[in-house]
This record gives C-alpha cells, structure tokens and sequence, in this order.
C-alpha cells in the first residue's frame, strides 16, 4: 500500500497534469470540466477514512490550481465499495457520462 505522503504527492501530480492538460485551451472560452473520481473503497463521504483525506488533498490541489468544484469543476465520484468487480461497471458509468479525464 501506498504511504499517506506518496499518495497525496501522486493526487497533487495529477491535479497538475489536469491542469496543465486543461491549460492548452486558455485561449477558448471557460468551461466547466468533469472529472471521474474512481474509487475501490468505500463511499468517502460515509466516514473520516483514508480516501476521504486523499479526496480532500486531491480538492485542495485542485484549488490550489484555480478549480473550483461546482464553480469550473465538477467530479463525478464513483465507489467500488471494496468489490473490485464492480469497477469496469463504474468505469464505463463515468465514460458515458463523458468526463474529461478519470482519476483512480
């Protein structure tokens, strides 16, 4: 398992691929972008659990780079619930709902 540090670095990496992915459209007019949030634990929002501290560092890096959830940034979050059988499902629920990019 990944430590807390690497995890929230690895979060905060990909917020700025995010961003620098998004930066190329400076010049076209804002839009508000989705992200697919994929998950294999437990829905976050039920519990203080260890994915809820990566989902909030994962905000907070957002943030940090100018995206607002609700604002210009909207994240469809998706929970496994621990069975790893129902991620291809949850994976193509996001793709159908066309996200701009998916974050596991």
């Amino acid at each position: 398992m990944i430590s807390d540090g690497k995890t929230i670095r690895s979060l905060l990496l990909v917020a700025l691929f995010i961003a620098f992915s998004f930066s190329a459209e400076a010049q076209q007019p804002r839009h508000a972008h989705k992200i697919g949030f994929l998950s294999r634990d437990l829905n976050a929002f039920d519990s203080h659990t260890l994915v809820a501290r990566r989902i909030e560092a994962f905000r907070q890096g957002l943030q940090e780079l100018g995206y607002l959830e609700g604002k210009n940034l909207f994240i469809e979050y998706r929970y496994a619930d621990g069975r790893l059988e129902r991620l291809p499902a949850l994976a193509e629920e996001l793709v159908r709902l066309k996200v701009d990019i998916i974050v596991t």
